[in-house]
């Protein structure tokens, strides 16, 4: 039995803290132009208590997109113990390219895989890579792709990498850009026997909804009636987001489970893109209700994007890695254990995958 095993892990976390009192000082502004209500002390205030957000952290100045991406696959690779030129795929996860400081232009050419290559100074030409643009549930979605590759006989070593810069596209007066932050998160990926232990990838589920949904995250003007117009950050409907990813999270999230073969009783730890600290509990709790469990474990759910916010494609590898490593306290992988990861973001776009720990 073959199946696809995470051989290694590594994640880079930005240096610079951005704490959620440095906002008190930002001027917000509704979606149609006008100056909110409250006090800027009384929207963070607000914001923490429904996100959970205390802190998160951004990329230092010089330091861009792919360069996390290479650090953290650095990681990865010395983790995994394998040499980088047997590497095949190298899928790298991001929306908004190599965005240099106090700009909003994006730069994706060449491929920031291209570039995390020639940063891991890998020479082999048949080291294919690749950008995966599919929102917050990108690194996820590699999985699912390198996953295929293997069962298809066209690889047996993916690098899948997911890193973002938004605190470089997120609008100062919109209060939603609190939510966001830098990172990036790593894997290697191999194609094993497993001598007839069903462990690895054990299923996926993927949907997508391009009807009204594609404008529940996008791309639109600064909130501020006197700001350049012609400029454009990353907006999001939060409410629409909410309840979008309430209804069809559980739903994906039980359809993957029950292909792997696996029960409700089985799963031990749930890595959720930490989006929003209130959301992923309701998205966890309405999952389990799917199988009449009213409670879920307490200890089922890790959760980082209280110190580290929302790295859109980030959080997920990020999280894994710090529980794998046993940097989270509380939480732990043991040998069997089944685990489910799952995302959802622009699109709007949601992937699951069913995975037993080696």
């Amino acid at each position: 039995m073959r199946r696809s095993v995470i051989t290694g892990t590594g994640c880079y976390i930005p240096e610079v803290l951005k704490k959620n009192s440095e906002f008190s000082e930002n001027t917000f502004y509704t979606e149609e132009g006008g100056l909110m209500d409250k006090p800027a002390a009384v929207i963070v205030e607000k914001f923490s208590k429904i996100t959970g957000i205390e802190e998160r952290r951004y990329a230092a100045p010089g330091i861009s997109a792919s360069d996390m991406a290479a650090r953290a696959a650095r990681i990865a690779i010395a983790d995994s113990g394998i040499d980088p030129e047997s590497i095949d795929q190298i899928i790298l996860a991001h929306n908004f390219g190599d965005v240099p400081l106090d700009t909003i232009q994006s730069d994706i050419v060449p491929a920031l895989a291209s570039r995390v290559k020639h940063l891991l100074n890998i020479s082999n030409p048949h080291c294919i890579p690749y950008d995966l643009i599919f929102g917050c549930p990108g690194w996820l979605q590699g999985l699912i792709q390198a996953d295929a590759f293997f069962k298809a006989g066209l690889a047996k070593t993916c690098l899948v990498i997911g890193t973002e810069t938004l605190s470089r596209v997120i609008d100062k007066h919109d209060r939603d850009s609190m939510i966001f932050s830098d990172g990036a998160g790593a894997c290697i990926l191999q194609y094993l026997d497993t001598n007839g232990q069903d462990k690895g990838v054990l299923s996926a589920n993927t949907r997508s909804d391009c009807m009204e949904e594609t404008g529940y995250i996008h791309f639109d003007k600064s909130y501020h009636p006197e700001a350049n117009q012609d400029e454009r950050y990353i907006k999001m409907k939060g409410r629409k987001v909410y309840e979008y990813a309430l209804r069809y999270v559980p739903e994906a999230m039980k359809d993957c489970l029950d292909n792997s073969g696996c029960t409700i009783r089985d799963v031990k730890t749930i890595f959720i893109h930490q989006a929003n600290e209130k959301m992923d509990e309701a998205i966890v709790k309405a999952f389990f209700k799917l199988y009449d469990v009213i409670d879920p474990p307490h200890d089922v759910m890790p959760m980082c994007i209280q110190w580290l916010g929302n790295s859109s494609v980030a959080t997920i590898p990020t999280l894994f890695d710090l529980v794998r490593k046993g940097e989270l306290p509380g939480h732990q992988l043991s040998s069997g254990d089944v685990v489910l990861f799952a995302s959802v973001g622009a699109g709007m776009n949601i992937n699951a995958v069913c995975y037993r720990y080696p």
